[in-house]
C-alpha cells in the first residue's frame, strides 16, 4: 500500500470519527515530563528514571508500564531546557492540531511511540538490551511535520534571529544524521532510533514535504485545472446522482451540507473536489 493511499485512509477515518483522538495529547506529554522531573528532584534513591525507562528485558518480565511511561522521562535534567521543551512543543503541536485535528495527531504520535517500542524489541531479540528514556526522536519529528505544513513561517532563533521554519528543519535533519553517524561510529544501537523519527514523518508527510521543497514540486504546467470545465463536468455528472460536489477525503456532499464550501485542487491530477476543511490538508492525487 502506497503512502498516499494510507494517508487518505487515515484522513477519511478521522473525518468520519471526529471524536477519535486524545485532545491536547502533547500537553499531557509535556506536563507528564514536568511532573517526572519534579518527582526526580525529590527522589533520594535516584531510581525513578530507571523505573520508567523502556527496557525490553524488564518489560517481558512483567513491567509493562514501561511501554508508556518512557515517553514521560524528560529529555534533559536541566530546568531551563525543560521549560524550552515545554514551550516549543506546545507551540508546534497546537499549529499541527489546527491543520490535522486531534485524531490524526494522535495516530502520528503513537505511531512513532509504537515504532520506537518495536525497534527496542528487535534489538533485544538480537541480544542487544537498550534503555530508551523519552520519545526524543518522535518529539523532534513533530518539527518536521510542522515545517512541512508551514515551511515559510518564521521563528526567532535564540529569541533574536528570524528564520524560516524550513531552514530550521534542515538543521534538525542534519542533527539526526549527525547522531546516526556518531552512534554508528561507536557501534551503538542508538544509531537506529533517529530513523524512527524519519520514518513516522515520511509516513504521514511525504506529500507535504514534496510540496514544501521547490525542486521537488510537481510542475503546475502539466497539471493546470480548467475550473470552468471541472464545474461543467460536475454538474453534468450530477444528473445521475443526488449531489454536485463531494469531498474526496471525508465524502461530505453539497446536498447533505448546503452551506459547506467546496473547491477543486489545482495541484491534484484530474478533477478532485474537496470541502473547505480538507482543501489545504489533503494528500494530492498524482494519477
Amino acid at each position: 500500500m502506497r503512502l498516499k493511499s494510507l494517508n487518505r485512509i487515515i484522513d477519511r477515518f478521522c473525518a468520519r470519527h471526529n471524536r477519535f483522538g486524545i485532545p491536547n495529547l502533547m500537553l499531557i506529554v509535556i506536563f507528564g515530563n514536568a511532573l517526572v522531573f519534579l518527582l526526580s528532584k525529590m527522589d533520594t534513591t535516584g531510581e525513578l528514571y530507571g523505573i520508567l525507562t523502556l527496557i525490553p528485558y524488564y518489560v517481558v518480565r512483567g513491567q509493562v508500564w514501561r511501554l508508556i511511561t518512557f515517553i514521560f522521562v524528560p529529555e534533559s535534567g536541566n530546568i531551563i531546557s525543560l521549560a524550552l521543551f515545554m514551550y516549543f512543543y506546545y507551540f508546534i503541536s497546537k499549529a499541527i492540531l489546527q491543520s490535522w485535528g486531534s485524531g490524526k495527531f494522535t495516530i502520528y504520535y503513537f505511531s512513532g511511540v509504537f515504532l520506537t517500542i518495536v525497534l527496542s524489541f528487535i534489538l533485544y531479540a538480537f541480544k542487544v538490551n537498550v534503555a530508551v528514556s523519552g520519545a526524543t526522536y518522535v518529539n523532534l519529528s513533530l518539527f518536521f511535520a510542522f515545517a512541512s505544513l508551514y515551511p515559510d513561517h518564521r521563528l526567532l532563533l535564540l529569541f533574536i534571529i528570524p528564520l524560516k521554519v524550513k531552514w530550521m528543519a534542515y538543521a534538525n535533519a542534519a542533527y539526526f544524521i549527525y547522531v546516526i553517524i556518531i552512534n554508528a561510529a561507536h557501534r551503538s544501537p542508538f544509531a537506529f532510533f533517529p530513523l524512527v523519527g524519519f520514518a513516522v514523518f515520511l509516513l504521514f508527510c511525504a506529500d507535504s514535504l514534496i510540496s514544501s521543497v521547490s525542486f521537488l514540486r510537481y510542475r503546475a504546467s502539466a497539471n493546470v485545472i480548467n475550473f470552468r470545465r471541472a464545474s461543467k463536468n460536475a454538474k453534468r455528472n450530477s444528473e445521475n446522482r443526488s449531489y454536485i460536489y463531494k469531498c474526496a477525503v471525508c465524502g461530505r456532499t453539497d446536498t447533505e451540507n448546503p452551506d459547506l464550501e467546496f473547491r477543486y485542487c489545482s495541484r491534484c491530477k484530474g478533477y478532485h473536489c474537496f470541502c473547505k476543511d480538507h482543501i489545504d490538508s489533503h494528500i494530492h492525487f498524482t494519477e
